[in-house]
């Protein structure tokens, strides 16, 4: 579907103002001759035979004329707005609505900055477009076929002179289109080639600021910026090299009314009124002329804006509710993995996982990076479908329930948190508005964030930086664990939680998780043994597969992977204590001091 048509179909009921608007502009415009008109008649009529009596009522005529076609205009500009205000919202929305619903796949292949200048700039082009060139479109058609039928009637041997030019325009203006629609396209690449860049390095400027790699990324910033400001110089050389030819091929029409309408004069094949008349006309079959390159250039903008948004309105989105999808009220927490398969354009992440989970159990997975454990519960959540195989919830498929219903029963506390730019208690309150502040608290506590939160300027009413600035990291996964304990869920899901935590608040979490208030399954994932302390079972993951399962001591018993890492961390923690014992330095109590 051609872009036009695509934005057409989208308007819906808003078409009527639109065509009311283009109605009312159409009005406008085809009446641009009759002061004209008023004028030939008030030359020949009244001033050439000195007839004074027609005076007044022309004049009159002129005036209301004027006030019409004002009055008009004000009406249409009213119509317009509104037209192209709307339909950008409800385009913004829609994209909105799509993006948000839209599953890690494409997330992972559209980039940010390409969905925020898709977002801004190219649905303010599209704003433009429905506000102002179809608009000017309009007016310039009506405008010269009005004006030329009215010069017809008047005298079409000068009229026929005076469109003389228009071949020439057309055929300058198709070979302008054929070049500049390509460089359009190009221009929008550069810009969001710079978007994203810009976005990157805003979204990781502690990165930047850590390596003291501003030099460098000031380099690549401008690098992307003189490539936009090249081709947008290029597109308007380009312009520069047709728009004035068309300029002077449109003011050859002057040229034509002074000579030919003169001649035309002096031989008495023209009178006085006429003569003004195509004087005061010429204008209204330059003006299209002259704007027609400037609505070609803007109409290739609108063609390269709306394919970039159409490709997101249109996109698939991957993970939907079936038609019969059922409501998940209050599960029991039983988990169950049947021979789960899963792969990214080919490359396999999950391999045949098959796994139990009964209610109120704790489960840990541990495994290297890249084993696929991020993965395996991002199945859960339906983040991703499996590619083969099922994920049950009390016995019944993910995919079964609706996305809202199963993914409000299922906690999730990641090591990447995200914090939103609100107060703490927002955030902790963000997948339950309706909690309370004690219950808020209680929450806290149980994360063993209630602490440094009392110790804020604010509290709980502190405001969080965009994306936690200001806090350390294990402050972050605190209130993030905070956050998913408040929506009291079925099942509980700590990706690499307490990861930037020392053992001892670890420890506290952990009894807490131990004791909540309400029946709760809990799937913990970590790198650190310690962090599964209690748990019933433990997954040992390895390339996307189970290799081990079982009991902390059964693990240990088999001398397999498992009891490898658990030697390596042990030694390890031995190594830690023992040069505690000799400098007097405590590994956790620096850390812990670190993370308050």
């Amino acid at each position: 579907m051609s872009p036009l048509k695509w934005l057409w179909s989208y308007m819906g009921k808003r078409r009527f103002r639109l065509i009311a608007g283009l109605v009312l502009a159409a009005i406008s415009s085809g009446t641009m001759f009759v002061n004209p008109m008023l004028s030939q008649r008030l030359i020949d009529d009244v001033i050439v035979p000195q007839n004074t009596e027609p005076l007044i009522r022309l004049l009159l005529m002129m005036f209301a004329v004027q006030i019409a076609r004002l009055s008009l205009r004000y009406v249409m500009v009213i119509l317009m707005e509104l037209s192209s205000t709307d339909v950008m919202t409800d385009i913004r929305r829609r994209m909105y609505e799509v993006v948000q619903n839209q599953d890690y796949r494409f997330l992972n292949r559209v980039r940010t900055g390409n969905i925020m200048t898709r977002m801004t700039s190219d649905l303010d082009m599209i704003r433009h477009s429905v506000a102002w060139i179809t608009y000017q479109f309009v007016d310039a058609v009506v405008l010269f076929a009005s004006s030329f039928t009215f010069l017809m009637f008047v005298n079409w041997k000068l009229a026929l002179c005076l469109t003389a030019v228009t071949p020439f325009i057309l055929l300058l203006s198709r070979r302008f289109v054929k070049r500049i629609r390509p460089r359009f396209v190009l221009l929008r690449q550069k810009l969001t080639e710079l978007s994203t860049r810009v976005t990157e390095t805003i979204d990781g400027n502690r990165v930047v600021k850590a390596f003291a790699r501003e030099p460098f990324e000031q380099e690549r910033f401008e690098k992307h910026n003189a490539k936009y400001r090249d081709t947008s110089i290029e597109n308007a050389l380009i312009s520069a090299k047709y728009q004035p030819v068309l300029e002077f091929l449109s003011q050859i029409l002057a040229v034509v009314t002074l000579l030919v309408g003169g001649i035309f004069l002096i031989k008495g094949e023209l009178t006085p009124g006429q003569y003004l008349s195509f004087s005061s006309l010429t204008w209204t079959l330059a003006a299209p002329l002259r704007m027609l390159g400037i609505l070609l250039a803007d109409l290739q903008r609108f063609h390269a804006a709306a394919s970039m948004i159409m490709e997101v309105v249109n996109s698939e989105i991957g993970i939907v509710d079936k038609a019969d999808s059922i409501q998940l009220i209050r599960p029991s927490g039983r988990v169950e993995f049947k021979n789960v398969s899963f792969d990214i354009d080919g490359a396999p992440i999950l391999k045949d996982v098959s796994f139990k989970i009964e209610p109120g159990e704790t489960v840990g997975i541990l495994g290297s990076t890249g084993a696929g454990k991020t993965s395996l519960v991002n199945m859960l959540l339906r983040f991703y479908e499996p590619t083969t195989g099922e994920v049950l919830v009390d016995g019944v498929n993910v995919n079964r329930y609706t996305l809202s219903s199963l993914r409000r029963r299922v906690g999730l506390a990641m090591q990447d948190v995200f914090l939103f730019s609100d107060s703490v208690k927002g955030n902790i309150a963000y997948g339950r508005p309706q909690i309370d502040e004690e219950s808020i608290r209680k929450r806290a506590t149980q994360a063993d964030a209630d602490g440094f939160i009392q110790r804020m300027q604010d509290g709980y009413d502190t405001l969080v930086g965009e994306r936690g600035v200001g806090l350390s990291g294990g402050q972050r996964q605190r209130i993030s664990l905070a956050r998913a304990l408040a929506v009291k869920p079925a099942v509980l899901i700590l990706d690499d939680t307490t990861s930037a935590v020392d053992s001892e608040t670890e420890q506290y979490i952990q009894h807490q998780l131990r004791t909540l208030d309400f029946p709760c399954t809990k799937i913990i994932i970590a790198q650190r043994i310690s962090s599964f302390r209690g748990a019933n079972r433990i997954l040992v993951m390895d390339k996307g597969r189970i290799v081990e399962r079982g009991a902390h001591e059964e693990l240990l018993a088999n001398k397999g992977f498992y009891h490898h890492i658990w030697t390596l961390q042990n030694n390890a923690g031995m190594a830690a204590m023992e040069m505690g014992q000799e400098t007097g330095f405590s590994p956790e109590t620096e850390l812990k001091q670190a993370t308050i």
